[in-house]
């Protein structure tokens, strides 16, 4: 049977990160794609125009359209902003029992700007993170997950992955290191067991957008398909690394363009 993957975020309608690159992100990988959807956003390559978020009551009779039909292998979160919100999935998720669950604290604008109210942030610790398989915060991010200074080396990176873990209850936390300097990017996988490093080439390129959102992803669909999580963090990592070096192709919009999710498929005969 094919896998299924679902993801519970916000549609970008640019395309680029949220949902849609989610789906892209499953199909890409083999993974059937079914959508919980958390916020609504009027963007495109160069900013977020508006933002309208779904009511709670709406994302738990998604999640129950959803969960109570298909046969969910693996969840990856997103964006959520609001604290009813985010008790609404912690509770669907905790309902239906799903254990493969990748968490992308969606808290940090690429500009710097905190996306979330210190309330959202706490329900996300309390709610959410307990249930996580894997969370995946960047540095800004798990300086405020911590309230703490962000890392600036892999010795600082190791600790405050080990410090999640003593608060939050998590199984694992990605660290990525996207932020840090250097001719190469390093996420660093810390679980109970020890830590292990992910090491690719740093791709200079102004065509970024959404490699967060495709990164849990791909962790996500890899999961669904039986693969182990260290496995499936390296392989998630080589994809969102081909999809930078890609990117430069698509010619998608006039400021910081998507990566290419569909670059192994697009060499290829279309089926029609």
């Amino acid at each position: 049977m094919t896998a299924i993957a679902v993801t519970i975020a916000g549609s970008d309608s640019g395309g680029g990160a949220g949902i849609q690159a989610d789906l892209k992100t499953f199909s890409a990988l083999g993974v059937y794609g079914a959508s919980v959807i958390t916020a609504l956003t009027a963007q495109n390559t160069l900013g977020v125009a508006a933002v309208h978020d779904v009511p709670a009551a709406f994302v738990t009779a998604q999640i129950d359209a959803v969960f109570s039909d298909l046969r969910v292998d693996a969840v990856k979160i997103g964006m959520l902003s609001q604290p009813g919100v985010i008790e609404a999935v912690a509770a669907g998720l905790d309902r239906y029992g799903q254990r493969k669950i990748v968490l992308d604290p969606v808290m940090v604008a690429t500009s710097g700007d905190v996306l979330l109210a210190p309330e959202a942030v706490k329900a996300i610790k309390n709610d959410l993170l307990p249930l996580a398989t894997l969370v995946t915060p960047n540095l800004p991010e798990a300086a405020i997950l911590l309230g703490s200074q962000q890392a600036h080396n892999e010795e600082e990176m190791v600790a405050q992955g080990k410090a999640l873990l003593g608060v939050t209850s998590c199984h694992a936390v990605l660290i990525k290191g996207g932020h840090c300097v250097g001719d190469d990017a390093t996420d660093i996988l810390v679980s109970k067991t020890g830590f292990e490093r992910f090491v690719r080439p740093r791709v200079a390129t102004p065509h970024s957008h959404g490699t967060g959102c495709t990164l849990s992803a791909a962790i996500a669909a890899l999961l669904s398909q039986g693969v182990a999580l260290a496995e499936a963090v390296d392989r998630a990592k080589t994809y969102v690394w081909e999809g930078l070096r890609h990117g430069h192709g698509l010619g998608v919009g006039k400021g910081r363009g998507p990566v290419d999710h569909l670059f192994a498929i697009r060499g290829k005969q279309p089926p029609a």
